[in-house]
């Protein structure tokens, strides 16, 4: 078997891994809101800051990625994307652990303002649940060495991504006086 051979069947086994794990993402999403664990006796309402700390360090490192790229410091890059990634990862399984375990704060604002606010968390949150998959496949393609079809697809992945990391803790800070306590 050659190399690319290799690399295509590697990168389709990813590619299941990304599908399965985008899938599990968004059921729990899903089902965060509908089901809550009142009894872990831990107050994670500390929580909202750290999750818009953790996006908004996301998009300065996607920043980063992009000035490296464009700078042909392709380790950088490599870097930059992985520390995102694992930023993100951290991201969602503190934003599932918080939604599973404390109730939903809602906006009160009015106005325009309040119209804003729905702009901007109802474009984060679809962006956020159709952008996922797209990431981890993008990430499998230059895992797998098929440079050429990894841009093809980072040109519209990661303006998608980086605007999901800026506007959700745009969202909190929206949303922070609205918080309990």
């Amino acid at each position: 078997m050659t190399t690319l051979q290799g690399n295509i069947q590697l990168e389709k086994k990813l590619n299941r891994v990304a599908y399965v794990v985008s899938a599990v993402v968004l059921l729990l999403v899903g089902l965060m809101r509908r089901y809550k664990f009142d009894n872990t006796g831990i107050d994670f309402s500390f929580l909202p800051p750290f999750h818009a700390t953790l996006n908004a360090v996301t998009a300065v490192i996607l920043l980063f990625a992009l000035y490296f790229i464009k700078n042909k410091q392709v380790e950088n890059h490599r870097r930059a994307i992985y520390l995102a990634l694992g930023c993100s990862a951290l991201f969602l399984l503190s934003y599932v652990v918080y939604h599973f375990t404390t109730p939903e704060t809602r906006y009160e604002g009015q106005g325009v303002m309040r119209t804003v606010y729905f702009i901007l968390l109802i474009t984060h949150v679809v962006l956020a649940a159709v952008i996922l998959p797209f990431v981890l496949l993008t990430f499998t393609r230059a895992y797998t060495g098929q440079y050429e079809r990894h841009k093809k697809i980072a040109r519209w992945v990661y303006p998608l991504w980086l605007y999901v990391a800026v506007t959700g803790p745009i969202c909190y800070l929206m949303l922070k006086p609205y918080y309990p306590g």
